[in-house]
């Protein structure tokens, strides 16, 4: 089969599309799948440089997993005999590492059936970005109806899903972006937005019950002030530690306001709420682009420059 591979840590070059062996799957819980789409994570871009905390999981000096790719949407091909919920045939999204390939055998509680309204692009756009920002906001900060939440970099990955969310759980929701982006973001749900080319937020006197920096560009210390008395910052990236570890220390020490560090845990019961969400039209995955396997290296270029509007799509099939 084809896949997206890397021998060594570095920039977008250093991916190539080679022939590697197709996995199988025993008598277990795992499926077999054709990958129709998949999408390119800020993780993978920080797997593939080989920030040093991502090191420490996929090896000091080269990667011991070769094939990024993080989510997967597709048609399951074959089951073990111990899957209860799929059968061949059915289609699928969820998680899976190595998804830049053409199959994969993810174990079947990371997956969910599509969205009947969903295309594969759009499916394969949701599993991490939309897992991480309901997470967050459930069951990190325990958003509740009323409360103010501010997302920072809501145009992107997981801040655009942030503020559907945000808004379907009641809050009223602030989205911080760049210039270009600002409609398009209020037409997504927020209630208020702020150009951060030209606003700091921290600086405008105004008080959120939630912060959710989805792009990890701000700091616990920074957002202090914008914070209400119980308030929770949430940073959405534990492999870029800036200041993860005294932010940790000190929000438990500056009265009740918190500071949080959250990693999605992907599982198929969000997966399942986050599909009846797109069903119902109450949520939905905005893709920028969509690129051929075969310009991967384009695809991880533009995940690289932070500049991202929604999410990006690799077309496998």
């Amino acid at each position: 089969m084809r896949a997206a591979v890397y021998s060594t840590f570095g920039p977008p070059d250093v991916l190539e599309i080679k022939d590697v062996d197709q996995p199988t799957i025993k008598d277990d819980d795992r499926v077999l799948i054709r990958v129709h789409c998949a999408s390119v994570n800020a993780l993978d871009n920080l797997y593939r440089k080989g920030y040093l905390p991502s090191r420490l999981d996929n090896g000091l000096t080269k990667p011991k997993n070769s094939i990024l790719g993080i989510d997967v949407a597709g048609t399951i091909e074959a089951v073990g005999k111990n899957v209860q919920r799929f059968k061949a045939g059915d289609q699928v999204f969820g998680s899976c590492f190595g998804s830049h390939s053409e199959y994969v055998s993810p174990r079947e509680n990371s997956l969910s059936h599509m969205p009947k309204n969903a295309t594969f692009e759009e499916a394969a756009a949701i599993p991490c970005a939309a897992q991480t920002a309901l997470q967050a906001l459930r069951n990190v900060a325990q958003v509740k109806e009323g409360q103010r939440v501010l997302i920072y970099g809501a145009s992107g990955g997981v801040g655009h899903f942030a503020v559907q969310l945000a808004r379907y759980f009641g809050a009223e929701v602030t989205a911080v972006c760049s210039t270009s982006n600002l409609q398009w973001v209020k037409e997504l749900g927020a209630h208020y937005v702020i150009d951060y080319t030209k606003e700091d937020f921290a600086k405008n006197g105004k008080k959120y019950d939630v912060i959710l920096d989805a792009v990890a560009k701000r700091t616990f210390f920074s957002c202090l002030r914008s914070l209400t008395d119980t308030g929770v910052y949430i940073t959405e990236n534990p492999l870029k530690p800036k200041y993860h570890p005294i932010q940790l220390i000190m929000g438990s020490l500056i009265g009740r306001k918190k500071a949080k560090i959250h990693l999605a845990k992907p599982n198929d019961t969000d997966l399942d709420f986050l599909r009846g969400l797109v069903e119902e039209g109450k949520l939905k995955p905005v893709i920028e682009k969509c690129f051929p396997l075969e310009q991967i290296v384009e695809a991880h270029r533009h995940i690289a420059s932070g500049r991202t509007k929604g999410k990006i799509v690799i077309k496998i099939k």
